[in-house]
């Protein structure tokens, strides 16, 4: 890992890390609510029962946060987790009725928490372009 990806890697693999930490003992209700606002976006989801969903995804954002955080595993690696976490929260805004205002991309209200998730995406493609190796221009 580039130490200039330290402060990019760190904040966010602990602010995914702490989320999935918060999801380990998700059940009931709390569950089949995220449960069903996933699987509304992609339909193969409701294959998972609610509760084993919410399991899984504690899971893989625990394993998310945790590889981000680790200095050992590579930015392209990381990046690239990252990039199809953040790509999934993309496409849970874009195909989630009422998260956008009419056929536009701007978010209304209820769905300005899932907009912002993009950011995501840039990071994780940041991480991966920065870590490919370098060639300068012949002068």
């Amino acid at each position: 890992m580039r130490l200039t990806h330290a402060p990019l890697r760190v904040s966010i693999g602990a602010y995914i890390l702490n989320s999935g930490l918060g999801k380990r003992n998700l059940e009931g209700e709390a569950a089949a609510g995220m449960h069903g606002m996933a699987a509304g976006a992609m339909p193969q989801l409701k294959e998972f029962a609610p509760d084993r969903f919410a399991k899984l995804l504690s899971r893989g954002e625990i394993a998310l946060g945790a590889a981000l955080l680790v200095p050992f595993v590579p930015s392209l690696l990381a990046g690239a987790a990252l990039t199809a976490f953040g790509a999934g929260l993309v496409q849970l805004y874009l195909k989630t009725p009422g998260m956008r205002e009419g056929n536009s991309l701007k978010p209304s209200q209820a769905g300005i928490g899932l907009a912002k998730d993009v950011w995501l995406v840039g990071a994780g493609l940041t991480l991966m372009l920065d870590a490919l190796p370098h060639r300068r221009a012949r002068r």
